[in-house]
């Protein structure tokens, strides 16, 4: 049902069924042919300690050239790369973003509603959910009546604030405004950054809003869009400039927020809706009789196809992050047998047993974003709204969703290594180990995250803490423990720098809060902003 889609992925069309029969060779978009194996059972892993665990990989794969994904960005190719390999995060990112063919450069349409640049839907005309969801409907086939002459076809999807505008814009704008006027209005500027705007309608819609509700407030608001993709970039800055908001109030800068490199060193807000999902990840495995943790790589050969391996950690982001994780004593999501030593022995010694757990999915690029807003945006005040949950998502822990439309219909993948540029590839957020992660990497000095960097992690297990109960004590996360107020200005929640502290909300709760929930309700009293999107959390 289309409740469903909305309810449970923001991205997923209303009809669902099974097409795998679209997922063949015959199919030159399709570039996963079936994997090789080896004499081994296919979850059985072999193992050179000083080379990988893999069921196919060479010594011809392991002389490929390592790449990154920034590398292949550079390189201009329009075809994907062959005989290279890559951590499983750089795969991602090329899949996603690369210039040239990645899917949000190439394929990504986002849904809008129908109306005029800030109208949208007429709620209150609609008699009830199915009478909305028959609305959205059309306006997803009026989207896709494109003819594409390659792939598996136009990529439409859509978010909250398309859906919802501009009522949705219109309630962040409210919790942002009111919290300026309250802290720093008319001392500071209205400071806001946006990373990925889209179609730039929530940046419309906030400016609308202010330029009509706040006319002060507008005339000392400076809004920096940070946008990846040139396409985006472009149609933002056309359809905010139609709408009268100059260069004095908006700008929108062609980049990745990973290279963003200059400091805001006045107070800002920074809004990340519906972005941190397709921020990539590396996955790891650990060694079911030590928990050693080995991190995913996947060669390319000539032929295109994917051969994943894992090896020893050797990347300094993974490590850091592994860290850092044994630090706030998170624990690693294992199943129940591999949870003690005693049940990791019996497990390992069954037969045709795995010698690696099941991968688990960790979001290292969160943590590189974590860090630019430490160092860039030092008095910042974050706002970021994702799912928390998804489903149909491929195996594995905190495993993303990766999926493509074909002739209208959406379709989930069973693997993650499928040809770059046509599928969305989405993930989670747990929102909790998020906050935590978010409120200790604030309280460190510029540029330091965690001093556990260099563990010998085939020496130490994931579910031991970096530091002991005495040095952490039941002061890790007080006061005294924060960073140092910033020559003593105060934050925009009204704490010192140093004492600020985030919640995460359901989205209903926020919604209820800043929202004009009348706009929104339909002729029977059912409310879609609040009915809908139940996997959505917000960090503010």
């Amino acid at each position: 049902m289309l409740r469903a889609s909305l309810g449970q992925a923001g991205r997923h069309c209303w009809r669902r069924q099974n097409l795998k029969a679209y997922f063949s060779s015959s199919l030159p978009w399709w570039s996963d042919s079936p994997p090789r194996r080896s004499n081994h059972d296919k979850d059985k892993i072999n193992y050179n300690p000083n080379i990988s665990f893999s069921a196919d990989v060479s010594d011809e794969h392991l002389s490929y050239p390592r790449v990154t994904a920034n590398e292949l960005a550079s390189i201009g190719d329009n075809a994907p790369p062959t005989r290279v390999r890559m951590l499983v995060r750089n795969f991602i990112e090329d899949a996603l973003y690369n210039p040239y063919y990645g899917y949000f450069s190439k394929q990504a349409t986002i849904l809008t509603a129908p109306g005029e640049e800030n109208e949208g839907f007429d709620f209150n005309e609609f008699k009830d959910s199915a009478h909305f969801e028959s609305a959205v409907a059309s306006r997803y086939t009026e989207c896709g009546n494109v003819t594409e002459t390659e792939g598996p076809g136009r990529q439409i999807w859509h978010t909250p604030t398309e859906l919802f505008k501009p009522w949705y814009g219109q309630a962040i704008a409210q919790c942002l405004v009111s919290e300026y006027l309250l802290k720093y209005f008319p001392y500071e500027d209205f400071k806001i950054y946006e990373l990925g705007a889209g179609n730039g309608t929530l940046a419309l819609n906030i400016l609308d809003y202010l330029r009509v509700q706040f006319p002060e407030v507008y005339d000392r608001t400076l809004y920096t869009i940070i946008e990846i993709s040139a396409p985006l970039a472009r149609i933002q800055r056309e359809r905010l400039r139609r709408a009268g908001h100059t260069k004095r109030t908006v700008n929108v800068h062609h980049r990745s927020i990973f290279s963003w490199t200059k400091t805001e060193r006045a107070p800002c807000y920074v809004l990340a809706t519906e972005v941190v999902d397709n921020f990539a990840h590396d996955v790891v495995r650990y060694d079911v009789r030590t928990l050693e943790p080995f991190q995913g790589e996947v060669a390319v050969d000539d032929a295109g196809e994917f051969i994943p391996y894992y090896t020893r950690i050797t990347d300094p982001l993974i490590s850091s992050f592994l860290s850092l994780r044994r630090r706030l004593r998170h624990q690693p999501t294992l199943p129940w047998y591999l949870r003690s030593s005693a049940l990791r022995r019996i497990y390992a010694s069954l037969p045709f047993a795995p010698n690696l757990s099941p991968p688990e999915y960790i979001p290292t690029r969160m943590l590189s974003f974590l860090r630019v807003l430490q160092l860039y945006f030092p008095l910042h005040r974050l706002l970021l709204t994702d799912f928390s949950s998804l489903p149909d998502a491929i195996s594995g822990a905190n495993a993303p969703v990766v999926q493509t439309s074909i002739r209208g219909t959406m379709v989930p993948c069973q693997t993650l290594f499928v040809r770059q540029g046509y599928f969305d590839i989405l993930f989670p957020t747990a929102f909790e180990p998020l906050r935590d992660m978010y409120e200790y990497i604030l309280e460190q000095p510029a540029g330091i995250v965690a001093d556990a960097d260099d563990l010998d992690h085939s020496r130490m297990s994931p579910l031991a803490s970096s530091s002991s109960p005495l040095s952490l004590g039941m002061q890790f996360f007080s006061p005294s423990n924060r960073r140092p107020p910033h020559d003593g200005i105060s934050s925009a929640s009204g704490l010192a720098v140093g004492e600020r502290k985030s919640s995460v909300y359901s989205h209903a709760e926020f919604m209820g809060t800043y929202a004009d929930l009348g706009k929104t309700q339909l002729r029977n009293g059912e409310n879609p902003m609040l009915d809908f999107y139940k996997n959505v959390q917000v960090l503010f």
